[in-house]
């Protein structure tokens, strides 16, 4: 039995939601989608992310979701890369972002001119009534026209998260099928993983307020719908409102991203103390690492269930912390999972020494092994064995605690999302005048890293930061601009030609002091 699903103050009983479900599976199979075949999703935190989370289950499609924050041609990239043949969106998020879907792409649009879009109140586009142009067609009417699913028992579908490497290109993270004799053996294997990560089990009640298009917070979602008697889906992350739903709803399991840590602290006490927290007895993080001071002053305030994640989505669910743990061994991301491999090596592949930083190799035999999708030869370049390495560094003390030291290299981990500054520097050196620049994060208080940029000039020419920014945000989304930049003389190079990363980055923050 699945959850009742909880948005905005409307329910949906777990046979509705049931029945939506096989009806979009049978629709999406109608189209001609087939298992394995993709959906792309461009919604806002939504009831509807749940129906097709759901279908994608049964009819074994994949489906591929959108940040909207994106410009069209990010979201034409990952359209097309991932080979979807259907798309489900917003209707202002579909309208925006119409430049980047293919003639032909079967178009379905949730909300638009029936008034029940669901908007998250950030001025995106939320209440402005406009509605895609033909042939997208409206969700519900044509839900309510399709008939359930008909299909043969396929191995389930799950999302293909989108991540980057050091070039900066997305890649389409495609995980094997279980067969599907192996598929009840699977799925509990999976949630018992899901339960030491999130503290989802049967009879929970759970809520997300992060944004579905990520990694972690979708595939929490994934398993709260199957999982959980209730499941409540908040259109946006609020820190009162946060308080105020699980007060509620007597939420029990709770998801974060240490930024929403972070916000919620900042509530000033007597707001903390306005609402009846104890039905909380998990509250889980996964996305980034969680500053330790920022760890402790939350297990102060709500006591012993904070617990951290170490995980990827090529790798899945490697660590877990709790709060015991945490206190006596600050910084540490935790052991492994259940049957988690973890190893450290150096330059020459050689294990290191407890203590010693190196290179990580993981494996989580709970979750089936991945592809980049039409990028083979790309994930044979990071596997050790059944072992892989997203270019994590760290070390194992003698009791087997997993400590981080560096991420992927150059990626950017801002507020829980991966930026990779190898986009942001091409779209720099587009821009007139701009000889050479360096995109890197420095620590930030209340989101962990922020962007930084240095930019060369060309000779005799004069640039203006701020104009600078302005003209990344015509090309990038947002979050990947960066909040600073400085412009320099010259950039250091090492000799094979690349830019000097580290030691300038290295040097920046010895020269500039910034917040822990």
């Amino acid at each position: 039995m699945t959850a009742t699903v909880s948005f905005e103050g409307n329910e949906i009983p777990p046979q509705q939601l049931e029945a939506r479900a096989r009806k979009l599976a049978g629709g999406l199979y109608d189209l001609g989608l087939r298992a394995g075949d993709v959906v792309a999703v461009l919604l806002r935190n939504d009831s509807v992310y749940v129906d097709v989370m759901l279908a994608c289950r049964l009819g074994g499609f994949h489906f591929s979701p959108l940040n909207w924050h994106f410009t069209p041609a990010e979201l034409a990239y990952i359209v097309e890369d991932c080979g979807a043949q259907a798309v489900i969106g917003h209707a202002d998020l579909l309208e925006a972002a119409r430049p980047a879907l293919a003639d032909g792409l079967t178009v379905l649009a949730v909300g638009g001119e029936q008034g029940d879009g669901q908007g998250d109140g950030q001025g995106d586009g939320q209440g402005d009534g406009q509605s895609v142009e033909q042939p997208a067609l409206p969700y519900e009417p044509w839900l309510a026209q399709q008939a359930d699913y008909s299909g043969p028992l396929v191995s389930p579908g799950t999302h293909m998260a989108y991540t980057s490497g050091t070039t900066g290109r997305p890649k389409g993270v495609v995980r094997a099928s279980v067969p599907v004799e192996e598929i009840d053996d699977f799925r509990r294997r999976t949630l018992a993983v899901v339960e030491q990560v999130y503290g989802l089990r049967a009879g929970c009640r759970a809520l997300m307020t992060a944004p579905l298009y990520h990694s972690a917070p979708s595939m929490y979602a994934q398993y709260a719908a199957l999982a959980a008697e209730l499941f409540v889906v908040a259109p946006r992350f609020d820190p009162e409102q946060t308080l105020a739903l699980v007060e509620r709803h007597r939420i029990d399991s709770l998801y974060c991203v240490p930024t929403m840590y972070v916000r919620l602290l900042k509530l000033p006490r007597e707001v903390r103390d306005r609402y009846d927290l104890s039905s909380l007895r998990f509250v889980g993080s996964t996305g980034a690492p969680c500053a330790p001071e920022v760890k402790k002053a939350l297990i102060d305030w709500l006591g012993p269930i904070v617990h951290e994640t170490y995980a990827s989505s090529e790798t899945g669910y490697i660590t877990v912390i709790d709060s015991v743990e945490a206190l006596a061994r600050p910084g540490s991301v935790g052991r492994p999972l259940g049957d988690a491999q973890i190893r450290v090596v150096d330059e020459e592949g050689k294990e290191c020494a407890p203590g010693e930083v190196g290179v990580l190799y993981v494996r989580q035999p709970a979750h089936t092994d991945f592809t980049y999708r039409g990028r083979e030869r790309a994930r044979e370049e990071i596997g050790l064995g059944e072992l892989v390495s997203v270019g994590d560094m760290g070390y194992l003390d003698e009791d087997g605690y997993l400590y981080i030291c560096d991420r992927a290299v150059d990626m950017v981990i801002s507020g829980g999302v991966n930026i990779y500054p190898a986009e942001i520097e091409a779209a720099l050196l587009g821009r007139p005048g701009v000889l050479d620049c360096a995109v890197f994060g420095v620590p930030d208080p209340e989101f962990g890293e922020r962007l930084h940029a240095l930019v060369q000039p060309e000779t005799d020419t004069t640039l203006d930061p701020a104009q600078l920014r302005d003209a990344l945000r015509t090309t990038l989304a947002g979050f990947k601009v960066p909040r600073t930049i400085d412009l320099v003389t010259e950039l250091p190079r090492d000799p094979n030609g690349k830019l000097a990363k580290h030691r300038i980055r290295a040097a920046y923050l010895e020269s500039t002091p910034h917040p822990a």
